[in-house]
């Protein structure tokens, strides 16, 4: 098993609807109908979620979850990321270093709680899983993770579903996290180490990685 875990999804919405959800408190982990069916149906089947959920962020703003992320990766946290609203819809893309169950579960936490803010009716798809070069797995691929299936009236995780589309519609957000990768690994080369002040590159706030609205006040 990868020490690589991700969370991915693209959800369709206004402009005003992202900067909305940003700004609002997840405040019910009932967002989720069935948190501890997490795994069901995908490679971990069988393995229960219940615990997993205990110390997720319930009350953080998707803008101070995501926030955080940034300005740790600003400091050398490997656990980067991309989050940005493009061509109508939210995009994330976010590497997590060994199964960090807090972040990961809140990460799937505040994508879920996209839904009342969503802009088309059909239901969008937040995937997990695990991958040791952080890319994308093909649709049909049988190490996905788990799969969470989110609706205007709420989210839950399901045991099968077609990926195809899915992988398809997120290739753009694989691609720029790669840049964004490739970006801070020119600045770790470029560093002068030798200076004793702590590492620090600006690439994870440039605006195409993060949306300028993540790292506004609230």
């Amino acid at each position: 098993m990868s020490d690589s875990f991700l969370v991915a999804a693209r959800v369709p919405m206004s402009r005003e609807g992202f900067e909305q959800w940003l700004r609002t408190p997840v405040e019910d982990l009932g967002v989720i109908e069935n948190p501890q069916d997490m795994y069901d149906g995908w490679l971990w089947n069988g393995r229960r979620a219940d615990t997993g959920w205990d110390s997720v962020g319930v009350g953080i703003t998707p803008r101070d979850y995501f926030a955080e992320r940034v300005e740790a990766s600003c400091g050398g946290h490997q656990e980067c990321g991309v989050l940005l609203y493009r061509d109508g819809a939210l995009e994330a893309y976010l590497l997590h270093l060994g199964h960090a169950q807090r972040s990961i579960h809140t990460a799937l936490l505040v994508l879920a709680a996209t839904g009342d803010f969503k802009s088309e009716p059909a239901e969008d798809t937040a995937l997990f899983w695990a991958e040791t070069g952080a890319n994308l797995w093909p649709a049909d691929a049988d190490g996905w993770l788990a799969v969470l299936s989110v609706g205007k009236g709420g989210a839950r995780f399901v045991d099968q579903r077609d990926l195809t589309g899915v992988v398809a519609g997120l290739r753009p957000v694989e691609s720029r996290f790669f840049e964004l990768v490739e970006r801070l690994a020119e600045d770790e080369e470029a560093w002068d180490w030798d200076s004793g002040e702590a590492f620090r590159s600006e690439a994870p706030r440039d605006p195409a990685f993060t949306d300028p609205a993540v790292l506004r006040e609230s």
